[in-house]
C-alpha cells in the first residue's frame, strides 16, 4: 500500500470536492460501499460519489475533516469530523437551515492502492437531532 496518509488525504479531498477524476483513481471499479440510506450496497466510483452527491444536495457546505487514522495491513480506520448546514432535502425532510457537527467512523479496505470497501458508522442520529429533523 502506498503511503496511507497520502491515500487518505487524497480521499478526503475527493469526498470534500466530489472530484470524479480523483474518485476514478482512488476507488476500485468493483468496490462495495454500504450507506445507511440505501438497502443495497453501492459499487465503484459512481456509487461512492452518489453518496457524496446525496449529502451535498442536503448539506451544500458539508465537509469531512480527518481527526484520526490508524492503519493495519490493508485496512485504514478513520475518525472524521463532519459538519454542514441543512439547506436541502434530506431523506424526505425539507431544509431547516440548522447546522450540525458530528463524528463518523469508517473502516476502509485497500487493494492495489484503491479503496475496495467502506464500512461506515456515520452519526445519523446526531445529524437528525442537530438539524431539527427529530426532537429527542
Amino acid at each position: 500500500m502506498q503511503n496511507s496518509k497520502q491515500l487518505i488525504a487524497d480521499f478526503e479531498t475527493m469526498i470534500n470536492t466530489a472530484d470524479e477524476v480523483l474518485a476514478q483513481r482512488l476507488i476500485a471499479a468493483d468496490a462495495i460501499f454500504y450507506a445507511p440510506t440505501q438497502p443495497e450496497p453501492l459499487t465503484g466510483p459512481k456509487g461512492y460519489l452518489s453518496i457524496v452527491h446525496m449529502m451535498r444536495a442536503a448539506f451544500s457546505d458539508i465537509q469531512w475533516h480527518l481527526e484520526k487514522c490508524v492503519t493495519e495491513n490493508d485496512t485504514i480506520a478513520v475518525c472524521w469530523n463532519c459538519s454542514g448546514t441543512f439547506d436541502g432535502n434530506f431523506m424526505g425532510h425539507p431544509a431547516t437551515g440548522k447546522s450540525f457537527k458530528v463524528r463518523c467512523m469508517n473502516f476502509y479496505d485497500i487493494r492495489n492502492n484503491q479503496f475496495v470497501s467502506d464500512i461506515g458508522c456515520p452519526d445519523i442520529l446526531g445529524i437528525l437531532i442537530q438539524t431539527g429533523i427529530i426532537n429527542p
